[in-house]
């Protein structure tokens, strides 16, 4: 039996075309700080090397340390200048990338009857965005932080997708028992190398990402009928 469900966001809970929402939120960003004279070419370099220090974060510090001293060593003295411009990016343009992204009713009605069934609910999404930013798409997904007794963003998390750590993190952190949790997610590599911390997945279909091409077919997936049907099967 199971008592806890995580989920992703991206693609999960919250469905979209993940190329799509990136390229246009990059492009936001980057002109919302060039009137700020952050170069375009010189920020999306630095964003670039920002990200690849989360994923690869050793644990030694958050991910949002380790994205700020990617900042650091780029503009110095500027670095908090661009922290607070960010901050005003998050409060003002950031919805805009919402239209690349659709709702999907079957998020809420899962999320409502898990709770009702007493099973502890997570969100486990990458912690590449600060709080506000995944505030946000939580919302745009239609659902309410509070569903979730944990949502895992940029401040205090200190490891990444598909890094397993990440998930034993939470674990740790919230004494679960990984054989009585579910991962929910749409990543063939990031959301199923929760396997690796002793917890079984299941990939919902919708929006999947499998650029790898990872052999799925041993695994359970579908849509969310299926998903709630899995579910059934294991409280």
């Amino acid at each position: 039996m199971i008592d806890t469900v995580l989920f992703d966001l991206d693609g999960t809970l919250l469905p979209m075309d993940q190329e799509e929402f990136v390229k246009l939120y990059l492009g936001l960003l980057a002109r919302y700080m060039e009137e700020y004279e952050y170069e375009p070419k010189r920020l999306m370099e630095t964003m670039g090397a920002g990200i690849r220090a989360m994923v690869t974060n050793d644990g030694s510090r958050t991910n949002e340390e380790a994205f700020w001293q990617v900042f650091r060593d780029a503009y110095g003295e500027r670095t908090e200048g661009a922290r607070e411009v960010l901050e005003q990016f998050y409060a003002s343009e950031f919805i805009k990338a919402r239209v690349t992204c659709g709702l999907a009713p079957e998020s809420a009605e899962l999320i409502r009857w898990l709770k009702e069934q007493g099973v502890r609910v997570v969100l486990a999404t990458n912690p590449l965005f600060p709080r506000t930013a995944t505030m946000q798409r939580i919302r745009w997904a239609g659902l309410d932080p509070a569903d979730f007794e944990l949502v895992t963003t940029y401040e205090a998390e200190r490891f990444c997708k598909p890094n397993p750590d990440y998930y034993r993190e939470i674990l740790t952190r919230l004494q679960l028992d990984p054989a009585r949790c579910v991962m929910v997610g749409n990543d063939a590599v990031e959301d199923v190398a929760a396997e690796q911390a002793g917890l079984e997945v299941f990939l919902l279909t919708d929006c999947l990402l499998n650029g790898d091409r990872v052999d799925l077919s041993s695994r359970p997936s579908g849509n969310f009928a299926r998903l709630k049907a899995f579910l059934e099967e294991r409280l």
